[in-house]
């Protein structure tokens, strides 16, 4: 995972679903396990992946806009519906502010009030010699994760609810004095022909509360959407809404993250380029986000997670950092040490 303050690519966004391939509760979703006739999100995604052709469905029409990702008060898995949503939002402009764009990395944030509310994030990057699908295995790959990503403290997947979503945990080094994170997230994705979306929100799992030694962020709504724009170039969008919790102010939040967002895509590209040669070594034919067979992940019930909500975590005082911090990003112009930095 990563925190896509960016979390391991993974992990869902906060999605308002509905739809004729929903998931609508705990049984149901055991059923996508259990029922192989059951036409599901689960078999549509399973059919997908395995590149075979797709049986005609009455799926509702594409709607003119992203649905509200908040307020959700249950654990659900997203739909064709959600994930149509979610790549709507990554490719709309109306209501983004263009606040960064430099050598093929793009920043965008939402137009809200800079004190009250976590601004919603947007950075798109041009991958010209790495294929869409390196770089979805990359953002899948923990195992490599752990190779690149030197912030990384530990992450693992925990279960898995479909055969196109699961349930991980991750924890991730934060610049002192600030205390260091950790999120655990409901992670879904979904090929779609030569492009893919990853897309992630905040659970709660009662075998991983709150540790003492770590903060608990929570992902409100992250995702990538990866573009294919030939046989070995891609665009990858970096869609987020993280609360970091502890006391920084949101303006903070909101400051550091349109700065450290673009410095953890250019990581993550450099890793991509390196991730087939370091592939070749380790499992080359293991990649379970592409084989649900070989997922050995213990199968977990929705009915034994409940939504994260950032107002239920206890506030940590980080208050005596937040001047240093406003200090640091100023001075450094957007500039500073890739080991700030980590995605979700």
């Amino acid at each position: 995972m990563g925190v896509e303050i960016l979390p391991k690519s993974s992990h869902l966004e906060n999605l308002e679903a509905s739809g004729p391939w929903k998931v609508a509760s705990a049984s149901a979703a055991a059923s996508t396990l259990s029922e192989p006739p059951r036409r599901t999100q689960e078999s549509r995604t399973r059919t997908r992946a395995l590149g075979l052709p797709m049986e005609q469905s009455a799926v509702s029409p594409e709607p003119p806009g992203p649905r509200p990702v908040l307020g959700r008060d249950s654990v659900q898995v997203p739909d064709d519906q959600d994930f149509r949503s979610f790549r709507s939002e990554c490719e709309a402009e109306a209501g983004w502010n263009l606040t960064y764009s430099k050598a093929g990395v793009s920043v965008w944030v939402q137009a809200v009030e800079m004190d009250r509310t976590l601004h919603k994030i947007k950075c798109r990057m041009e991958c010209r010699d790495v294929p869409a699908e390196t770089l979805y295995d990359v953002l899948h790959d923990i195992e490599y994760r752990k190779k690149w990503d030197s912030n990384v403290i530990e992450t693992f997947d925990i279960a898995r609810l479909t055969v196109n979503a699961d349930v991980g945990y991750y924890s991730w080094r934060c610049p002192k004095p600030l205390k260091n994170r950790d999120v655990i997230t409901l992670r879904s994705w979904l090929p779609m022909g030569t492009d893919y979306i990853i897309m992630n929100y905040s659970v709660k799992h009662p075998k991983y509360p709150p540790r003492k030694d770590l903060v608990r962020a929570v992902s409100i709504q992250t995702g990538y959407l990866i573009q294919s724009t030939g046989p070995k170039s891609c665009v990858i969008t970096y869609l987020a809404q993280v609360d970091p919790k502890g006391s920084l102010p949101k303006w903070v939040v909101n400051k550091s993250s349109q700065f450290l967002a673009p410095k953890a895509m250019k990581k993550m590209y450099k890793a991509c380029v390196k991730y087939p040669e370091w592939k070749q070594k380790h499992q080359p034919h293991f990649k379970p986000w592409l084989h649900p067979e070989q997922s050995s992940l213990p199968s977990l019930a929705l009915s034994e997670l409940s939504v994260q909500h950032a107002d239920s975590l206890e506030n940590i005082d980080e208050s005596a950092v937040a001047e240093s911090r406003e200090d640091r990003t100023g001075s450094a112009g957007g500039e500073g040490s890739d080991d700030d930095t980590s995605l979700t």
